[in-house]
């Protein structure tokens, strides 16, 4: 195993000095594509069935997804079945364009016009495999051999569009598949001739979808790859630049991020990442940090537990409980210190009335996505003082007083450690409860009975009990003027 990394060789850079993408910000949100029912759905162990597609097809839709792409309609029949059920059925809004993938082989591009007969919109994705590596291992064609296969694609497709007939809208999009393995020059070259036999214009432009299929590099020598693409692309008004990143590296948002800060317009994703190995861009995770820097994504990301519930009941997937944003546990904190921080900035807006989100490690406020602030504080034997006052107070009502802090805390530490595990919410309150309000007292009244006596001028009352001191029981009696008076007799 020690010499095992000799056997890889670095990812060639970029020579870009004066690029220019990091000296700008995202400032607002890209064309978002859904390749869930697609991507997504090849990579599961068990493949969403009609039904699960359509609920699914309908959450996007819901969301505010405009594009999404629902398979690959000439790989199958049931892919076929699924694509003409869609548009049979009445399910696509009239402002949502589906996509259909398929490879740049004529019988299935053909099938693939079949399959989208009487839908409104439509984006047909067509595509082909362009990296060094698969030229050398799976083609063994020379780049030249590549791009006159997307050529003769592009060439039919050009054809059916002009011979269709029906009022279906149908915008075309190429992937140069494994782009961030193929060299830029290539890249440039492959997608300029498509461009040209498709006659793009900027009125009908392509979507040119440049795939980090395979994630191999950093984000920032993607994004490097990104902007070197669009400067060098003829034309480059005639096309909408997309991408697709995946996440082998971990990095699948970071790479977007920069993408788009290189030029990108359009980003194809997944909710929560689901795809190939390690998964696709989450889609989510990418939008709601646009959301927490104050761009408006256009996705509606309010409910996530619902939509969470409903991709977990499609994908038989499970959504991580530290996965950004929609986690489990992603606003819950342990740490004495957190919890103390949080505490004090709730108080602080509650105070001020801000309206600028400012709490100490919550990036977002929970509300936004469906999530309430009850479990945000959680008590196990890391916590501090601040935590268990923060839940007395906004679970119970009661605001302990900043001295009580110290000497509550230590109680509850000390009932985590008994324990070995974190107190639920009741449980803290019963060690408030056990240590301040049911405390044994010294005097307790067992029973008593009064008896009152009336003469010619005045009236008394006789007092006879069972007192509790120190455990043991006392009978008294006393006369007075009424039932105090003649108890302290």
């Amino acid at each position: 195993m020690k010499s095992a990394h000799q056997k890889y060789t670095p990812f060639q850079q970029i020579n870009l000095p004066d690029r220019k993408w990091p000296g700008r910000v995202i400032d607002k949100a890209p064309t978002w594509c859904s390749v869930d029912l697609r991507d997504g759905n090849q990579a599961l162990v068990d493949p969403m069935n009609l039904r699960e597609k359509l609920e699914y097809f309908k959450a996007l839709c819901d969301m505010g997804f405009k594009e999404i792409e629902v398979g690959f309609p000439s790989a199958s029949e049931t892919e076929y079945e699924i694509c003409r059920e869609l548009i049979e059925g009445g399910h696509i809004p009239d402002d949502v364009t589906i996509q259909v993938l398929v490879q740049a082989r004529e019988h299935l591009i053909r099938k693939t016009f079949d399959a989208i007969h009487g839908a409104k919109n439509v984006i047909i994705h067509f595509y082909n495999s362009t990296s060094t590596l698969q030229r050398k291992v799976v083609f063994k064609k020379d780049m030249q051999g590549i791009i006159q296969i997307a050529i003769d694609g592009a060439r039919l497709i050009r054809e059916l569009v002009n011979s269709y007939e029906g009022d279906t809208k149908i915008r075309i999009e190429y992937s140069p598949e494994s782009f961030s393995g193929t060299e830029m020059d290539n890249a440039v070259d492959i997608c300029a001739a498509v461009m040209r036999e498709l006659g793009a214009t900027p009125e009908n432009p392509v979507i040119l979808n440049l795939p980090n299929t395979v994630e191999m590099c950093t984000p920032n020598t993607y994004a490097d790859q990104i902007e070197y693409f669009i400067r060098h692309l003829p034309g480059r008004e005639n096309a909408i630049i997309s991408i697709h990143p995946h996440n082998d590296r971990g990095t699948g948002v970071a790479a977007a991020e920069l993408a788009l800060l290189a030029g990108a317009e359009r980003v194809e994703g997944t909710l929560f990442g689901n795809g190939e190995r390690t998964g696709n861009l989450d889609i989510v995770n990418l939008g709601l940090n646009m959301h927490t820097q104050g761009v408006n994504p256009r996705l509606d990301f309010s409910d996530l537990p619902s939509l969470r519930k409903m991709y977990e009941g499609c994908t038989k997937m499970c959504v991580h409980e530290r996965h950004p944003y929609a986690g489990e546990l992603v606003f819950t904190a342990f740490s004495g210190s957190h919890q103390d921080a949080i505490n004090k900035g709730v108080q602080h807006m509650k105070e001020t009335g801000g309206t600028v989100w400012e709490i100490p490690y919550l990036p977002i406020d929970p509300a936004d996505v469906g999530r309430q602030y009850e479990p945000i504080i959680r008590i196990n034997s890391q916590s501090g003082k601040g935590g268990a006052a923060f839940i007395m107070q906004n679970t119970f009502g009661y605001n302990l007083p900043k001295e009580m802090h110290p000497d509550f805390g230590s109680m509850v530490k000390a009932e985590c450690d008994r324990i070995g595990r974190e107190l639920s919410s009741e449980e803290l309150f019963g060690v408030f409860k056990s240590n301040y309000l049911d405390i044994p007292q010294k005097y307790k009244l067992v029973g008593h009975s009064l008896l009152e006596k009336s003469g010619k001028d005045s009236a008394e009352v006789h007092f006879h009990g069972t007192v509790e001191c120190n455990g043991e029981e006392h009978h008294i009696h006393g006369v007075g003027n009424g039932p105090i008076d003649a108890f302290f007799q």
